[in-house]
């Protein structure tokens, strides 16, 4: 069970002695004692530096792949994305969605610096559709996938459009909960 949860080399040495994260470890351990086909873990990477966390995704991978199912409940939705192939989104004690983190995030969009922006969202727009294209903070978001780059580039390009700058805009898994929960425009005080 220690050489699951890379603690083998440290089996001699005293509990007080383990960092957070091998503690955290050392408790996925014990609770794997009894072969249990569901692991629920709460915050598993909360408290950990950079390399903890990183260790404790590899360790949550490995019993996946091991063929365990684990549930992570976790408000780290950065890491809940790193880590899980299915989410739940709970507001108010409710599941309000569940599905596959891509399909939770949707698509892919473009992002495209251009100058005039204007004159830019109106050939997107004849290009793509009305509601395909948005302005957000002086930059065009468009919902057309990221093979659809190069052409929208030339034709922006051809019509006399200077773009500075078009990459893929993924949706992180925050965002998603935000608009899910409505709690994009609320103030924190």
């Amino acid at each position: 069970m220690l050489d699951l949860v890379d603690l083998a080399d440290r089996a001699g040495d005293r509990y007080g002695t383990y960092s957070l994260g091998m503690k955290q470890r050392l408790g996925v351990a014990a609770a794997m004692l009894k072969d249990p086909r569901l692991l629920i873990l709460d915050e598993p990477t909360n408290g950990l530096d950079p390399a903890g966390m990183a260790d404790m995704r590899r360790l949550i991978r490995r019993l996946g792949a091991a063929g365990k199912t684990v549930l992570l409940s976790s408000h780290m939705l950065g890491e809940v994305q790193q880590i899980c192939d299915r989410v739940g989104v709970v507001s108010a004690g409710r599941l309000i969605a569940e599905s596959t983190v891509a399909e939770l995030r949707g698509g892919a969009r473009l992002r495209v610096v251009a100058d005039p922006l204007e004159e830019a969202a109106a050939r997107a727009r004849a290009l793509l559709g009305q509601d395909r294209v948005r302005v957000e903070d002086g930059a065009l978001v468009l919902d057309v996938e990221a093979g659809k780059a190069a052409w929208i580039n030339a034709e922006l390009v051809g019509a006399g459009i200077d773009v500075s700058e078009l990459g893929v805009r993924e949706r992180e898994l925050e965002d998603v909960f935000l608009e899910l929960t409505n709690a994009g425009g609320s103030d924190v005080g």
